[in-house]
């Protein structure tokens, strides 16, 4: 089972979740669904974000449903912090990296200390601005259920979340401390990013990086999807999901 891509067949399909297969926070569009449903026919499949389990289940769970290849689908919640894949009847969570009571305390001092000394505390919001995740921390400047127009006006030019970012890394030394979605800045056990979600998986399925094709909106530098490329997996960087779906039915389709 492959896809293939500029002449070379690619295993395992990899994809973020916000704006790269679904508006964020948002479900999957009927297209997406489809397409997706056509893709795991062909190859496996996995969705690495910075979002939890939960937040997995209402964009593209309850959307895709239950069919005969859902076990191509790989998921790796809170970047890759957590794995759970389907076991013929549900989804079940191989691991999951959870930080102890202590880190998540220290934590969420910092960042709402921070935010607040920073001007980035917002008044009002949609939701809770920090939330524990078990595996990740994770500040949302606009709380975790803001409309994506009031996300993208928030911080276009990402400085503000890159100040809190510096600020909670210079004090959380003993921690991953990195840019998340467009108003956000997730915390989670030193060395765990993308890019160790990866190589757990390349582990489990006995893939290498050249089996692997990713597709991700934040292949910048900084950007929490640049420690794929990194790795060396080969990347399409995209522009919201639209793009994700022109460039994977060119792939899926073609």
């Amino acid at each position: 089972m492959a896809v293939s891509y500029q002449g070379k067949d690619y295993r395992l399909v990899m994809f973020d979740l916000d704006d790269t297969l679904a508006p964020s926070k948002s479900p999957m569009a009927d297209d997406m669904v489809a397409l997706m449903h056509r893709m795991l026919d062909q190859s496996l499949g996995c969705i690495i974000s910075g979002g939890r389990f939960e937040q997995f289940a209402a964009q593209v769970l309850a959307r895709l449903g239950t069919f005969d290849s859902i076990g191509n689908l790989h998921l790796m919640p809170t970047c890759g912090t957590q794995y759970v894949r389907w076991s013929g009847t549900d989804w079940e969570t191989v691991y999951a990296e959870y930080l102890s009571d202590d880190e998540k305390s220290r934590t969420l001092d910092v960042l709402e200390a921070g935010s607040k000394e920073l001007g980035l505390w917002e008044s009002e919001t949609w939701g809770p601005i920090l939330e524990d995740r078990g595996s990740q921390i994770t500040f949302s400047a606009l709380g975790q259920s803001a409309p994506v127009d009031a996300k993208a006006a928030w911080d276009p030019d990402g400085a503000k979340k890159e100040s809190l970012r510096a600020y909670a890394a210079e004090r959380l030394t003993d921690l991953e401390v990195r840019s998340g979605g467009s108003t956000s800045v997730d915390v989670t056990k030193k060395g765990i990013d993308k890019a160790y979600g990866a190589r757990k998986l390349m582990d489990i399925l006995d893939l290498g990086t050249g089996d692997i094709l990713f597709f991700g909106d934040r292949l910048d530098e900084g950007g929490n999807d640049r420690p794929v490329l990194d790795l060396g997996i080969e990347s399409i960087a995209v522009d919201g999901w639209q793009d994700t779906f022109a460039k994977l039915s060119a792939i899926v389709d073609g």
